[in-house]
């Protein structure tokens, strides 16, 4: 009988341990979901929760909540646990790592661009990376893709779909015009060098000015890139500066240049060959194309000195990684007003704008910015306009006058708006879909 009592007491005190550890588990679940219901809440107002770009979408029936793809994740607060499945949270943070993808056991995301709200406008790109313009090619975010190795990959894979639509007997001054010296057109540059092809490479900016158009001074890679005459890179996180440098050396080893300052203004098919106009007056013809632009065009610049240098970008991440910094924020738009509302409190935020006085804010922007003026959180500078950016000071002048202003500064995020490629496209011939909610990268 005594054993019978111990038995009994031993499946007691088990079930009621098991009990006490789901109690435990129920509760930090719902705490954990109440945590990420504030942060969704929180990435609402903020104007940050719905996606810009790639963003990961989560198949709920598949999804078994191991928290894999957040541990994964290089970004903050891209994904969470509510509820027991993952979840988005700050969607217009993502850029496309697909780090979550490769890491979830279960094959339960899938990278996707657009919603049933927000249209994003895509050009039409088959398998082989080539448009419907026969013989014009693009790789990179152009295609949706930006992710530095992702960029990398598809510029040597466009490559060797060109090879296999050459005409060795057209007569063109080059086999390939590659247009955009990022991630995929270096790569590409590389790749129709290793193949033996005539190719030019064509930049409007510099091959720095690509570079240092990340948004952060570290650039964060997930997974090595195999760079052609290279081999792999297994860089996890690297400076700007390293990562050209890097692509400086290459191309230099292999006897290669970009030709920069060279915007393309046109490109017009004649009998099978392509001619290539630039801003500066100069005509090329090819046999193919190449563009390895940026999808969401060219950033407008302020065109000053030392706007080129690490301590400027045009786009904001991470902002509560950021704090003690003296920071100019330049325009007067929303995401120009929404930056600097996240970075004041932690840091001294300078607002430069060249107007009088904000116009067509969000409803909510307008007050939120006029509280932080009223109380000092954000200096903001109407009339003026920044003249020169040094390391550690920015220049500016105030209400047209020639008296020049100088703040101590670390950081500057200029948010001018941007010269979009869409009619560049169009003009060329190439068609433009709407993606309302697409998969671009399937699990594998």
């Amino acid at each position: 009988m005594n054993d019978k009592l111990i038995e009994i007491f031993i499946y007691g005190l088990a079930a009621l341990l098991i009990l006490v550890i789901l109690i435990i588990y129920i509760r930090k679940q719902r705490r954990e979901s109440k945590e990420v219901d504030v942060k969704i809440a929180q990435a609402k107002e903020d104007g940050v929760h719905e996606p810009v770009s790639l963003y990961p979408v989560v198949d709920p029936n598949r999804c078994i909540k191991s928290g894999a793809c957040i541990t994964a994740c290089p970004e903050h607060d891209i994904l969470g646990i509510r509820n027991g499945r993952a979840t988005i949270i700050n969607a217009s943070h993502c850029i496309g790592h697909g780090a979550c993808l490769r890491a979830c056991p279960v094959d339960a995301i899938s990278l996707w661009i657009g919603t049933e709200k927000r249209g994003v406008d895509l050009p039409h790109v088959s398998p082989s990376f080539e448009t419907n313009v026969p013989g014009v090619f693009i790789a990179g975010e152009l295609g949706g893709m930006g992710l530095i190795r992702n960029a990398v990959t598809q510029g040597k894979e466009a490559v060797e779909n060109i090879i296999k639509t050459l005409n060795k007997e057209t007569k063109a001054d080059y086999d390939l015009i590659i247009v955009g010296a990022g991630p995929a057109g270096i790569s590409a540059t590389l790749a129709a060098k290793k193949a033996n092809l005539k190719v030019l490479t064509l930049e409007q900016d510099t091959l720095g000015g690509t570079v240092f158009t990340f948004p952060r001074s570290k650039i964060v890679m997930t997974h090595p890139m195999d760079l052609p005459l290279y081999g792999k890179v297994k860089l996890k996180e690297t400076s700007k500066p390293e990562l050209l440098n890097l692509w400086q050396t290459v191309l230099s080893k292999n006897g290669l240049t970009i030709t920069e300052n060279s915007k393309v203004e046109h490109i017009s098919a004649i009998n099978n060959i392509f001619e290539v106009k630039t801003v500066n007056g100069e005509n090329y013809s090819t046999k193919t194309v190449l563009l390895a632009i940026g999808r969401r065009g060219t950033p407008r610049k302020l065109n000053v000195i030392g706007e080129n240098t690490e301590k400027v970008a045009y786009r904001l991440l991470e902002p509560e990684d950021i704090t003690d910094k003296r920071i100019m924020i330049v325009g007067g738009g929303d995401s120009a007003v929404e930056s600097a509302l996240l970075l004041a409190g932690k840091n001294e935020v300078t607002l430069s704008y060249r107007s009088a006085s904000f116009n067509r804010l969000k409803p909510k922007n307008g007050l939120k910015i006029n509280e932080a003026i009223n109380n000092g959180s954000i200096n903001v500078r109407f009339n003026s306009n920044v003249v020169k950016i040094e390391p550690k000071t920015v220049q500016f002048t105030e209400n047209e006058s020639s008296e020049i202003f100088t703040i101590e500064n670390d950081l500057v995020y200029i948010f001018a708006g941007g010269e979009l490629p869409t009619q560049f496209l169009k003009k060329i011939g190439i068609k433009i879909t709407t993606k309302f909610g697409d998969v671009v990268l399937k699990p594998r």
